[in-house]
């Protein structure tokens, strides 16, 4: 199945947190989205931007350089010219902010853009000899599952860690920070820019102060969730939407991705539907409506099942922008028809 499951991401996370992708979170994605990398996410929205400026205030040739990933302090001595990406989304900011000519690899799982050069490279079981094998000047991952960090750096090849993003400043800061490890800082704020101006304008197109709307996003058809206080949650909150999911018992234990019971969504009846599985698992308005019960709920009745793009609904780069477009247009079509 080419889609990946960003339920997958969603249970590693619930793993962690126990013992939080059918689109990413990315190796990575989601996650988005993960649960278990906030407090990383956290650090580096604080310590990146200010950091990547002290140590390249003349513009974007300047290297070496120390950036600040979730995995800390990385120094890059050059501008990278054979970057590997092992993070879905991580290949999308880089091909977005210029750097596409500079990645040689990437994991199989990082198909977008086309031009992106898709291996056989894992980034959920990354092989260190494999990748050493490009000889790489420059690794970026989402996660790092074991040693690979340390196996790298112990033949000189700087790895840089970009968790999943807990809110949309830490895509940013990604953004920025991947700007400056390759020697493209302008465009990454060019980018940046650009996004928190669409967005900006989404959210203005709303009408004023709308009543409040209640959605249920489906991760999988196994009915996994998300709360308001997930990535995704957030993007959805700038459109005044709130999730079924925060009322859910274990929402927090779940890091905020829990799986309800078709009682529970059928009971909450929410106004609309978002279906983060559409591509991979082939759900719709039509397969929704066939489940026992849900045909009286008021986003089938109302047509308010939407179905996304299971990358671009589970990934944090710069096409969240497309996301957010798509359902504001709904909740405005919907608003207009109420």
């Amino acid at each position: 199945m080419k889609k990946l499951p960003l339920l997958a991401t969603v249970l590693t996370a619930l793993a962690a947190l126990l013992l939080a992708a059918c689109g990413t979170n990315d190796n990575g994605n989601s996650s988005a989205n993960n649960a278990s990398t906030s407090a990383s996410a956290d650090e580096q929205t604080t310590n990146s931007t200010a950091k990547n400026s002290a140590n390249n205030e003349n513009g974007d040739g300047e290297f070496p350089i120390t950036v600040v990933g979730s995995n800390g302090q990385v120094t890059i001595e050059a501008r990278p010219e054979a970057i590997i990406s092992l993070s879905p989304t991580g290949t999308e900011m880089l091909f977005a902010i210029s750097a596409g000519d500079q990645v040689i690899a990437v994991d199989t799982y990082s198909y977008y853009p086309a031009e992106a050069p898709v291996s056989d490279l894992s980034g959920f079981q990354p092989n260190v000899e494999a990748i050493a094998a490009y000889e790489p000047d420059l690794v970026v991952m989402s996660k790092d599952p074991g040693d690979v960090e340390d196996a790298l750096g112990q033949i000189g090849i700087p790895v840089l860690v970009l968790s999943s993003a807990v809110e949309l400043n830490d895509t940013y800061t990604q953004i920025e920070t991947l700007g400056a490890a390759t020697g493209n800082i302008a465009d990454a704020a060019a980018l940046v820019a650009k996004m928190q101006s669409e967005i900006n304008e989404i959210v203005a197109s709303l009408p004023a102060n709308p009543p409040t709307q209640t959605y249920y996003h489906e991760l999988t058809d196994g009915l996994y969730s998300v709360s308001s206080n997930t990535f995704i949650g957030q993007v959805y909150s700038l459109l005044g939407l709130k999730s079924i999911g925060d009322e859910a018992e274990g929402v927090a234990a779940s890091g905020g991705y829990p799986q309800l019971s078709a009682e529970f969504i059928v009971n909450a009846d929410p106004d609309f539907i978002f279906l983060a599985d559409a591509l991979c698992c082939d759900q719709n308005l039509n397969t929704v409506a066939a489940r026992p019960g849900w045909d009286n709920l008021a986003a089938v009745t109302n047509s308010r099942v939407i179905e996304l793009d299971d990358d671009i609904a589970s990934r944090w780069g710069p096409r969240i922008v497309d996301h957010l477009r798509l359902v504001a247009d709904a909740v405005t079509t919907a608003l207009a028809e109420s």
